[in-house]
């Protein structure tokens, strides 16, 4: 059943139930994007994992979260249940085979994983606007405070740098809005509310370093294996903002940072975005547009995008045309939108004559699915009623104990499980806040303290302006008599006197300047 270059996905069948064929992806189309859709209990998660396992066998890594918690069982050998030998007598798979494959579990918490960090600035002014549900207003807050941290050379990198810079905003709003523009200190103050929220649920956990680096969920093993990263997404899903802003952003880096490969013969990385509907739920217009515009382009870094979803409608058209493999388990049409889910998605599949694709949807058992994969030259394939093939590791969850050993033995193992907590704009703008305190309290004592004496202690006085309190020298006692002065001394007293008036008028016009002054 296994073909070179070909991920089996299943085998389909005719109309009479009888065994048609092996449906396939082939590897050189893995980086044009897949969705997988069906309603709950349907089987998506074993798909997932039957997908998951195939890549890896290829040697191509895999990234996807772990919503329910079942997925870690793809680290375990799979056990022969009788579902999963039945389902493989069912669809002939007579090379089918027990084993486990390489994971790395990560976790934003840090208890059934690796700790997963980013730094607020490689998040960017979207995206944490985006998490922090923030208004237009707050919105342009939040970017002049990354205007100025990079202007000012203060590094963002965890909640506390990001409150620091808030604080120093709403200390300065007049000055800096001569600058940026409009800083409004209500604004300020809501951002630090939500930044607040974020805090308590857990989102000081996420930002900080050391920061997760692609090339650790792009690992492959020595026997050419490509390593799956689990990431476990149960209790990020009670916060379902802070999970789909995170794999956005995972994304948005895997754009940023890998090269063009054009269409290489399989994918770099293949990356699974389970329950995304939560990404799209209430997203601005430039939100939309830029998850368009990394899906359409990251193609070409050889990195496939899969969405895992109930419902089809759940993923803007723009994005949804972007996705050229498709696997469609079991819908519901019980109320209007149900139904035109049904509709949008039969319509979005190549027609089959041997059935009705909008009939088939809402009959389909659990594990089987609708399968229509690019062939050829990248056209779809005529979509078939398709019965999915059988996990090879194990399905159901791990044990705590199985999970610990994992990640004892992790390629990543003491990389990211420590914080790092180096100088950034916390740090800094204390230090600038206690540099100005201290120079305010010197100038303060400065002007305190009582002026210095003149030295000497004499020369010219006026009264109210220093040495006036002194005690006067006693008077000469005048000379008895008359005593006639000899021309030097005339000439002496003359001079000096000249001296004097000319000294004293100087004085005076000195310290009356200053008093205009």
């Amino acid at each position: 059943m296994l073909e070179d270059g070909k991920l089996y996905i299943g085998t389909s069948r005719k109309p009479d139930d009888t065994i048609n064929k092996g449906e396939y992806l082939e590897l050189k189309f893995g980086n044009r994007h897949g969705l997988v859709t069906g309603a709950t209990g349907t089987g998506k998660t074993v798909t997932l994992q039957v997908l998951a396992e195939s890549f890896s066998n290829a040697g191509v890594p895999v990234f996807c979260a772990d919503v329910k918690g079942d997925l870690s069982g793809i680290g375990a050998i799979g056990e022969a249940k009788d579902w999963v030998t039945k389902r493989a007598e069912q669809i002939g798979f007579t090379d089918f085979a027990f084993q486990e494959f390489p994971v790395i579990f990560w976790d934003l918490y840090g208890e059934k994983g690796h700790r997963v960090r980013t730094t607020m600035s490689e998040m960017g002014p979207l995206l944490l606007s985006r998490l922090m549900n923030a208004t237009d207003a707050q919105e342009g807050v939040i970017n002049i405070a990354f205007k100025i941290a990079d202007e000012g050379g203060l590094p963002l990198l965890d909640l506390k740098d990001f409150q620091a810079m808030l604080n120093y905003m709403g200390e300065n709003a007049a000055a800096l809005s001569s600058k940026y523009g409009f800083i409004s200190k209500a604004s300020v103050g809501s951002i630090q509310r939500e930044l607040l929220i974020l805090e308590q649920q857990g989102a000081k956990n996420f930002f900080g370093e050391p920061a997760l680096k692609v090339s650790d969920i792009m690992r492959t093993t020595r026997d050419g294996r490509g390593a799956i990263s689990v990431l476990a997404a149960d209790k990020l899903m009670m916060n379902p903002r802070l999970y789909g802003t995170f794999l956005l952003w995972l994304m948005s880096e895997l754009f940023e940072e890998l090269p063009e490969v054009g269409d290489p013969d399989k994918p770099k990385l293949v990356f699974f975005f389970d329950e995304a509907h939560l990404l799209f739920n209430d997203a601005p217009k430039v939100l939309i547009e830029r998850v368009e515009q990394v899906v359409r382009l990251i193609r070409s870094k050889g990195v496939g995008v899969y969405f895992v979803t109930q419902n089809p409608l759940d993923v803007p058209e723009t994005v949804l045309a972007q996705l050229g493999n498709r696997v469609q388990h079991a819908l519901r049409a019980y109320t209007p939108r149900e139904q035109k889910a049904v509709k949008t998605a039969a319509d979005t599949f190549r027609p089959n004559p041997d059935f009705d694709c909008a009939t088939v949807i809402t009959n389909l058992g659990t594990g089987e699915a609708l399968i229509s994969t690019l062939e050829g030259k990248g056209s779809p394939s005529m979509v078939e009623r398709t019965l999915v093939r059988p996990p090879s590791s194990r399905a159901g969850p791990l044990t705590e104990a199985e999970r610990a050993n994992v990640m004892k033995i992790s390629p990543v193992a003491g990389l990211y499980d420590e914080d790092f907590d180096r100088e950034s704009a916390y740090e800094l703008l204390a230090k600038r806040a206690a540099r100005a305190t201290q120079q305010a309290e010197e100038q303060r004592q400065a002007e305190e303290a009582p002026p210095p004496a003149a030295p000497g202690g004499g020369g010219w006085t006026l009264p109210g302006f220093g040495n006036d309190s002194a005690p006067a020298e006693p008077k000469p006692k005048a000379r008895s008599g008359y005593q006639r002065e000899t021309i030097a001394e005339a000439a002496m007293k003359s001079v000096a006197r000249t001296v004097a008036s000319s000294l004293g008028r100087a004085l005076v016009r000195g310290i009356l300047g200053s008093l205009k002054r």
